[in-house]
């Protein structure tokens, strides 16, 4: 071989061996940090979350290594640590003291302006994801927006006519779609592995009811939701799932799914402390199953146990939810309705039967005639879940129910799950804040719009009466809204969960003033 040829042969292998011997370093995830474990495995905060919601001064990896080298030094205090390097940026109201003259309504009118937040200006190294135009957060320790929430939110500001934040909660999702692909659990980087359940498109058709007109504008969005919902790997045959897609006998239905499988940031002393419950080879796929849970946004509830009375068994993965799928089936109805405005025949029609074909299944698989109730499917047991929960009305408040399915549920709903203060969760008191003692805004919702479908409007009216006497009750004797309720002892506000009750809060004020405009209208028909 030519001299000139080996020469050339020998540059490109020194410059292959330099390759090999200094690979790209992996990229460490501020999560992943020595830091961040110790400060949350030694509850420097109260709340998990406290710690993942402060802004670093500097980059996690310079900080990380100033703190490895810090902590061996006498005396080292890992709270003054962290006072020293991260600011707390939350974007909290002020503190503001109630006037208890006012009505409950009055006051939450007041409170609009108080948990407005936004346009967002970017921080450097904080969590939170800027967000465009204004939007209203829950309250307490949630200071960003939550994306279930802002439906029932949403309600709540189009009756009391604040339309310029409704446009602005949905073009914020719509922004999210538009930049990320997805609109993520709440607006933080460490919810970017999952979503909540699909309200995007009642969101939009709230503003529909005004404005026919403007589905189209938000058509592209809403696709690409459903998008995002229905992507999956290659799948076959019965019972295969990938990503938030089952594969079934008669099509396809959808189950809640968070693509990590690590305890979640803002509850990791939480998800590591079950997890050594379980063998090691198991943690992995329980922490997908919680963050999935999470997803369901009833994070948690003995709905998503495998074994009764044991949170470890929690199997969100396996189960195909009834309230997901009523919802996949409504995104369906409105991208088939969407693109008739627009004037897409062909894509209206395919929609149409992909919503109908998903009707047939959810009234077939998910009805329990023994029962009289709508339950979620274990496709894993190929079996119905024993459960009974809220859920359950979600194809009332769709209108998927046969009226003799209606019928049944309505009993089910006024015998067993009506409490004093409105209906409970579930029937279990497992101690998980979305079970028994407790009732949340958003469900009574569903559950009262679900019965009206059906003509059942005096059995509506007796819920929303009840549930407001309570919220009424507590605000008179608190001064404040709550996030969730217990509706069996009225002498008690609520019990369960990873963190204490807050107080604000956005969807129980939209659904207080939702009901009181439907019990407005009611005295006057």
């Amino acid at each position: 071989m030519h001299p000139h040829y080996l020469k050339i042969i020998a540059i490109l292998l020194f410059f292959y061996s330099c390759t090999e011997e200094t690979p790209t370093p992996k990229k460490v995830s501020p999560y992943e940090t020595q830091l961040f474990k110790d400060v949350q495995l030694t509850a420097v905060f109260k709340d998990s979350k406290t710690f993942v919601d402060l802004v670093p001064k500097e980059a996690m990896v310079a900080l990380e290594a100033k703190y490895l080298k810090a902590k061996e030094a006498n005396g080292f205090d890992l709270k003054a640590f962290v006072d020293a390097n991260f600011m707390d940026k939350s974007m909290k109201s002020l503190e503001f003291k109630t006037d208890t003259t006012k009505t409950m309504y009055e006051h939450i009118n007041t409170m609009w302006d108080k948990l407005t937040r936004g346009p967002d200006e970017r921080i450097p190294f904080s969590s939170r994801i800027a967000l465009p135009h204004q939007y209203v957060v829950p309250g307490g320790r949630f200071q960003e927006i939550y994306y279930w929430d802002s439906y029932f939110t949403m309600e709540g500001l189009l009756a009391a006519e604040r339309q310029d934040l409704a446009l602005g909660m949905v073009d914020n999702f719509t922004h999210l779609l538009d930049s990320i692909g997805f609109i993520p659990n709440g607006t933080r980087n460490y919810y970017r592995t999952r979503s909540q359940p699909p309200f995007y498109g009642l969101m939009v058709s709230a503003l529909a009811r005004e404005d026919s007109k403007i589905l189209p504008h938000y058509l592209s969005a809403l696709q690409k939701e459903y998008d995002f919902f229905m992507a999956h790997d290659s799948i076959s045959g019965d019972f295969e799932a990938s990503q938030h897609v089952v594969q079934l006998p008669k099509g396809v239905l959808n189950r809640y799914y968070d693509k990590a499988s690590v305890p979640r940031p803002e509850a990791y002393k939480e998800d590591t402390h079950l997890a050594s419950e379980v063998n090691q080879g198991d943690r992995a796929a329980l922490y997908q199953d919680l963050r999935s849970a999470a997803e369901s946004g009833w994070d948690f509830s003995s709905r998503w146990y495998t074994t009764p009375g044991e949170f470890s068994t929690t199997k969100t993965t396996h189960i195909l939810p009834v309230d997901l799928n009523c919802l996949m089936y409504h995104m369906e109805s409105v991208l088939a309705t969407a693109y008739q405005t627009k004037g897409d025949m062909y894509a209206s029609k395919e929609y149409g039967a992909k919503a109908e074909q998903r009707a047939g299944m959810i009234k077939e698989l998910l009805w329990n005639p023994e029962q009289g109730y709508f339950m979620d499917y274990n496709f894993m047991r190929k079996q119905q879940t024993t459960e009974m929960t809220l859920a359950g009305v979600f194809p009332l408040f769709f209108s998927i129910a046969t009226k003799e399915q209606a019928a049944q549920v309505k009993d089910i709903i006024m015998n067993t799950f009506l409490k004093p203060g409105g209906l409970v969760t579930t029937l279990d008191h497992s101690g998980q804040q979305w079970d028994a003692p407790n009732g949340w805004a958003p469900l009574q919702w569903m559950a009262v719009k679900g019965l009206l479908q059906y003509g059942y409007s005096a059995e509506a009216k007796e819920i929303m009466e009840r549930w407001l006497a309570l919220n009424e009750k507590v605000y008179k004797n608190t001064g404040k809204m709550m996030e969730k309720y217990n509706v069996e002892d009225l002498t008690l506000l609520s019990g369960g969960g990873e963190y204490e009750t807050q107080d604000g809060f956005g969807w129980t004020n939209g659904v207080a003033l939702g009901f009181r405009q439907l019990l407005d209208e009611m005295e006057k028909q």
